[in-house]
């Protein structure tokens, strides 16, 4: 007879009791409200505790420009479709706030021709970089590290690029990103095939080897914490610093498996930079396109890594197009 395993990824132990408030401060109670709940499909997820929420200045400044941005993104989108929400909810991924035509350059445009984008991107500027300002606060107030703050920032990295960086040195607010699902795709490819294919830029090339290692990495990590759970491996701490059954049992099971295997610490190591890697390679990516490279086929072709044509393929190969669709000699 098969018996359920005590706690696997279909049976999770939830604990629920007194909330955890934090580290207790004078003014502990004012700056994080008094409001904290369980959640049963929250712990489903992660830690079943909702609450308490510290915001502090850099988390009001934050959401309060986040959603000035969001509005102004939302409106536009609305007004282009006569301000008919059926028509906004139907065609909602296909609208887009479209940054400023390539006339104006740097400079500010008309608010019907680009200037509202300009705005919505400042706002969420300011957004991003107090909620960024907030982890390092955060981070410092409870004597952490810093992994956090330097993770995302290379996130911000690759956003500011396209955003910010790109478009100053190509001298034009046009070359940043629309705001919209559709035509953000549409973006991404329309801008690869107008530098020859960003598949032979060998930068985008690491970022999708980081994003993939990443992937590959988290997922073998999390399998192993879960196969072990049983022996304490969720435990991670203590397995770090005393190692105990579980660390044991992770470690044989990848030594046999591939060879070696990374300790409890080091996989979170290995993790980290591979995905801290991939935004910060693709950005430097898309920082040289059309900046320093205007085609990266013929790019590839110079450095020997891309085919070089010679003429003789399609119709040129049979002397003549008749000849070609089998109508000629």
């Amino acid at each position: 007879m098969l018996y359920p395993e005590y706690q696997n990824i279909f049976t999770q132990v939830q604990v629920q009791g007194n909330p955890e408030w934090g580290m207790e401060t004078e003014t502990a109670r004012q700056e994080r409200g008094t409001w904290a709940r369980f959640s049963v499909l929250v712990g489903w997820l992660g830690n079943a505790q909702l609450g308490p929420v510290y915001l502090g200045w850099t988390g009001i400044v934050s959401i309060l420009t986040g959603i000035l941005a969001l509005n102004i993104i939302g409106l536009n989108m609305l007004a282009q479709v006569d301000w008919s929400i059926p028509e906004f909810i139907r065609q909602l991924f296909w609208l887009a706030l479209e940054p400023p035509s390539p006339e104006y350059g740097l400079r500010f445009p008309p608010l019907y021709d680009g200037g509202w984008y300009i705005i919505a991107s400042f706002f969420l500027l300011v957004s991003v970089m107090s909620w960024w300002a907030r982890t390092y606060l955060l981070a410092m107030e409870h004597k952490m590290g810093k992994h956090v703050f330097w993770a995302f920032g290379s996130a911000i990295w690759l956003f500011l690029v396209l955003g910010l960086f790109r478009p100053i040195l190509m001298g034009s607010w046009s070359e940043a990103v629309p705001y919209g699902i559709f035509p953000h795709l549409d973006w991404t490819t329309a801008f690869s095939i107008r530098y020859g294919n960003l598949y032979y830029n060998p930068f985008h090339a690491l970022s999708i080897v980081f994003l993939y290692g990443s992937v590959l990495l988290f997922a073998m990590h999390g399998a192993t914490i879960l196969a072990v759970t049983r022996y304490g491996g969720d435990r991670e701490l203590e397995q770090i610093v005393d190692r105990g059954t579980a660390s044991e049992r992770a470690a044989l099971f990848w030594r046999w498996t591939m060879g070696f295997n990374a300790t409890m610490e080091g996989i979170h190591r290995w993790a980290w930079w591979f995905a801290v890697l991939t935004p910060i390679t693709g950005g430097i990516g898309i920082l040289l396109t059309g900046t320093v490279v205007d085609n990266w086929f013929i790019w590839a072709q110079e450095h020997r890594f891309a085919p070089m044509y010679d003429g003789s393929y399609g119709y040129e190969a049979y002397g003549s197009y008749d000849a070609f669709i089998g109508k000629g000699e």
